[in-house]
C-alpha cells in the first residue's frame, strides 16, 4: 500500500543522538528502492537539532519530500521545532501502534522517533507502519483542520 507520494523523496534528518539510527534507516529505505534527502547531521558529534528539523520540516512543507523522518534523543525537540511550520504534522513515535495512529488520526507527515528510548530494529519497523498508513479522514478530519492557526 503506497500512502505517500514516493516519486519524491523522503526527507531524513537527527542530531548527534539520532545518528546511528539515521544511518539504519537510510539502509532501511535503500532496501526498499526508496529514494530519500539526507539533511544530516553526518557524524555524532554535537550538534543543535534545529538545524536539521527545519530543513526537512521545509521540504516535506514545500512539497518537495514525500514525508519527514526526524530523529534524535527525545524527539521532543525535532518535534516542536518541525511542528513550527505551518504545513506541518509531525508525531512523536515510541512504538508501531503509535506511528499507525498518527498517520491514521491525525495525518502527521513527519515521524518524530526518540533515538534513546526504542530498541535497535524498531524505528524501522515504525517507519514502515507510518508510511503505509492511510489517514482515516472523517471525524479526525475535522480535527485536523482545526489545527493551523492561520
Amino acid at each position: 500500500m503506497q500512502v505517500f507520494d514516493l516519486s519524491k523523496p523522503v526527507a531524513i534528518g537527527c542530531d548527534h543522538a539520532g545518528f546511528d539510527y539515521k544511518e539504519d534507516l537510510i539502509s532501511f529505505l535503500e532496501g526498499k528502492g526508496i529514494a530519500f534527502k539526507d539533511f544530516g547531521t553526518h557524524s555524532k558529534d554535537s550538534v543543535d537539532y534545529p538545524d536539521f528539523a527545519h530543513p526537512v520540516a521545509s521540504a516535506v512543507e514545500n512539497g518537495e519530500a514525500a514525508f519527514g523522518i526526524l530523529l534524535c534523543g527525545s524527539a521532543n525537540g525535532v518535534a516542536i521545532t518541525a511542528n513550527k511550520h505551518q504545513g506541518i504534522r509531525a508525531g512523536l513515535c515510541w512504538g508501531e501502534e503509535i506511528a499507525q495512529l498518527v498517520r491514521a488520526h491525525n495525518n502527521a507527515n513527519i515521524i518524530c522517533i526518540p533515538a534513546r528510548f526504542v530498541r535497535e530494529g524498531d524505528a524501522e519497523k515504525m517507519v514502515h507502519t507510518f508510511m503505509t498508513t492511510e489517514f482515516e479522514g472523517g471525524r479526525h478530519g475535522l480535527r485536523v483542520n482545526k489545527i493551523a492557526c492561520a
